[in-house]
């Protein structure tokens, strides 16, 4: 196994990041973001892709640059610190994924060609509690019926891919976001820092049909993506959660002391920066996995991680807030973001025990 050690080029990339996000993803705007209806801002879309963040992903035939999964994990890290508003886990993990699994050279030219200059954004109907099972679309007529709810960024997508048909006979179909017979309703959800939509097909005509894979196999693989990369957004937010509560109780006095030299705060506070480093450990080794595509080790690597880091990133979220005390109740206060985020990543295509039962069978238990 290699040492979880990043270059100088992607501790460069953390920097770069880190001070982009710094300056656009304040809580403030993340604020102002959560209450819009897309639930990002176009500028910041097209700021991430001049910097070359989505062609990171994409191979270098189809526009890209050519990159690896742990350039990504460096980014969704610092996505998780600062609670980054945008369609990136739905467009460069869930979309470009499928295209890339499933899709032909003509596809994969069109659609990751315009995922890595920001021009296209896209949206899987993968399932949100990651069980692949059957399709939640018919096919009739070649056309589309039926209905997929919780959809990352569905709403806003410029292209769905929609898993469809019955039985043996399914397929992964393209949608354009204005087809006629499309409805897409944005969800009342938990977390509005990553929107969900509720997708209707009403006789809709498919685009074009992804063919190169079975529909259930590439799922498959794509929620493992997506479960990697949350592991690493939920590390990198339980960095920042246990930053702010170390901050806080420094500054807070009680009884003429600050609160964090309270024995009961002093080792809850231990106890999150232990979970976080151990998070970060199995997010960072799920993510060298992926890049390296050893499908045997990924089967065990991507589990530990997701339910591993989203539980870590959970209890660390909930504990910032009890370190607060009663302002860190109000809902106004910036520890509820992260809560509700890490809540929703927690839940995001199966919770913890799912994932540990994934790992268990991976490793004969």
């Amino acid at each position: 196994m290699k040492p979880l050690i990043f270059t100088e080029e992607q501790d460069l990339l953390r920097q770069t990041a880190r001070k982009f996000l710094d300056a656009r993803s304040a809580p403030e705007r993340v604020r102002e973001l959560m209450d819009t209806g897309t639930g990002f801002a176009q500028d910041d879309w097209n700021e991430v892709a001049a910097m070359g963040w989505q062609a990171m992903a994409i191979p270098e035939e189809y526009g890209g640059a050519g990159y690896g999964w742990v350039e990504q994990s460096v980014l969704f890290e610092e996505h998780g610190r600062a609670l980054f508003c945008a369609p990136y886990l739905s467009t460069v993990v869930l979309g470009a994924s499928a295209v890339e699994l499933a899709g032909s050279e003509e596809q994969r030219a069109e659609l990751l060609g315009g995922v890595a200059s920001g021009q296209r954004r896209l949206a899987v109907t993968a399932p949100a509690d990651g069980v692949v099972g059957g399709a939640p679309v018919e096919v009739r007529g070649g056309a589309l019926y039926g209905t997929a709810r919780f959809v990352l960024d569905g709403h806003t997508a410029d292209t769905l891919v929609v898993h469809a048909g019955t039985g043996g006979d399914e397929s992964l179909y393209l949608v354009d976001g204005d087809a006629d017979g499309l409805t897409r309703e944005p969800m009342d959800v938990m977390d509005l820092t990553r929107k969900q939509a509720t997708i209707t097909l009403d006789g809709t005509q498919p685009s074009g049909r992804l063919e190169g894979a079975p529909a259930r196999d590439v799922l498959e693989a794509v929620v493992t993506r997506a479960a990697v990369l949350l592991a690493c957004e939920s590390a990198g937010l339980s960095q920042r959660v246990l930053e702010m509560g170390v901050e806080y109780a420094r500054t807070r006095k009680q009884f003429g002391r600050a609160i964090g030299s309270f024995q009961a705060i002093k080792h809850g506070l231990a106890d999150v920066l232990v979970g976080t480093e151990s998070a970060k450990s199995a997010a960072y080794h799920a993510a060298r996995v992926l890049q390296e595509g050893d499908g045997e080790e990924l089967a065990i690597a991507a589990p530990m991680a997701k339910a591993r880091a989203t539980q870590v990133a959970y209890e660390a979220a909930a504990y910032n807030i009890q370190v607060h005390g009663g302002i860190g109740f109000t809902w106004e206060h910036d520890a509820h973001l992260y809560f509700k985020r890490a809540k929703g990543a927690q839940l995001l295509f199966g919770v913890p025990s799912a994932w540990r039962a994934r790992l268990a069978d991976a490793v004969g238990f």
